[in-house]
């Protein structure tokens, strides 16, 4: 695997951290009316986006409804279609400023699953461009393994053996 070497994000590593300090970030951000301090980009009826203040990829949006919920279960129909229409305005906006050669969208649901602020949904939409590192090093900080450890440790000790 490449380094992704991301300086501005010791600011937030090295921050004091208490359990749930994180827990209504985005509700307070919601409801604040300093956006540009926020770093929010755009307002809707239902939701909202800003840049992640702590981003991997130059351009890295999340993406939220108002709504204090941990999954799409809690969105009405029309939330639900609010959220991935703006989702949609913001990679346009991306492609428009920043002519990125693709995205990675993306959810975490769970602690397990990588959420950083489980409570809040959002959606990330990280710009790409070729030669970039790939996706789930970047927002799910995980290693995709195609194969289990057990299987690649015997080829491997099969192949040193030779």
């Amino acid at each position: 695997m490449e380094p992704l070497h991301a300086p501005w994000r010791i600011e937030y590593i090295l921050a004091p951290k208490k359990p749930g300090d994180n827990a209504h970030l985005f509700s307070h951000i919601a409801q604040s009316c300093d956006d540009e301090a926020n770093l929010v980009i755009a307002r809707d009826r239902t939701c909202f986006a800003l840049l992640n203040r702590y981003p991997y990829n130059g351009g890295h949006i999340l993406v939220l409804p108002y709504k204090l919920v941990p999954d799409l279960n809690g969105l009405t129909p029309e939330e639900l279609c609010d959220l991935w229409l703006l989702v949609r305005r913001c990679t346009n906006a991306l492609t428009a400023v920043m002519k990125p050669d693709g995205f990675n969208l993306g959810i975490n649901l769970g602690k397990v699953a990588g959420a950083g602020i489980q409570e809040h949904l959002h959606i990330h939409i990280v710009p790409r461009w070729l030669g970039d590192t790939n996706f789930m090093p970047v927002l799910g900080q995980t290693s995709v393994l195609p194969q289990a450890l057990t299987e690649t440790a015997a080829k491997l000790r099969a192949e040193l053996a030779k």
